[in-house]
């Protein structure tokens, strides 16, 4: 599997489209073990890998390079058997938990296990520093966002949307479903490395508490 797609993004870097999150994370992780010369930076979203370039002499070589590259989208690892990297305890009191269980047809304590079940994986970066967009949980969780979103959603917000899951790193504007809130830090500008969840890392949510149904 080669991207489906490589375009000029400017002179000093590459976009690179894909057909789904899966083959994003695939992708990326394969470029950076591969650690092109000249590669800045990997910076996957939900369907593209953008690739910065030191030099503008390095978009031609880089493509070719892109071009005989194979990854394996299609081998997955049982989410259920991963070691996660990050722990984030969840109260499940969230506003939308019995909307969520409604939409899905599961009880609110099955939406809870469904979601603390099998370990998430950081996909990309969002729309706030710190916020990840979760992705390879239980298919059930599908869920669509708010047809009213909410002017100020607080910090440590646990939400769906779609395939993915996130947790709001502060107080902001949002149309996730919440189903639940954490005290886990996502973005602290003291830490060697402020986010809490960067591409590539695995994700378990463990349940402290909620309103199980």
């Amino acid at each position: 599997m080669a991207p489906n797609t490589i375009r000029d993004c400017g002179d000093q870097a590459l976009l690179l489209e894909c057909e789904s999150t899966a083959q994003v994370l695939a992708l990326a992780a394969a470029l950076r073990q591969a650690k092109l010369p000249g590669v800045l930076d990997i910076v996957p979203a939900a369907r593209t890998v953008l690739i910065g370039l030191s030099d503008p002499h390095h978009q031609g070589p880089t493509r070719q390079r892109l071009k005989r590259l194979r990854v394996d989208a299609a081998a997955s690892a049982d989410h259920r058997e991963i070691a996660a990297d990050v722990v984030i305890e969840v109260v499940y009191d969230g506003a939308d938990l019995a909307d969520v269980a409604t939409h899905t047809g599961m009880t609110v304590a099955a939406v809870i296990e469904a979601h603390t079940a099998r370990a998430w994986q950081v996909g990309f970066g969002g729309f706030a520093p710190g916020f990840a967009y979760l992705v390879g949980g239980d298919p059930r969780l599908a869920v669509p966002r708010r047809s009213d979103p909410r002017t100020a959603v607080p910090a440590g917000s646990v939400g769906l949307a779609g395939e993915f899951s996130g947790v709001y790193p502060r107080q902001s504007p949002g149309g996730w479903q919440l189903i639940g809130h954490t005290d886990a830090v996502l973005w602290d500008i003291g830490r060697p490395k402020p986010a809490l969840l960067e591409p590539g890392m695995w994700v378990q949510f463990r349940a402290i508490g909620g309103r199980p149904q």
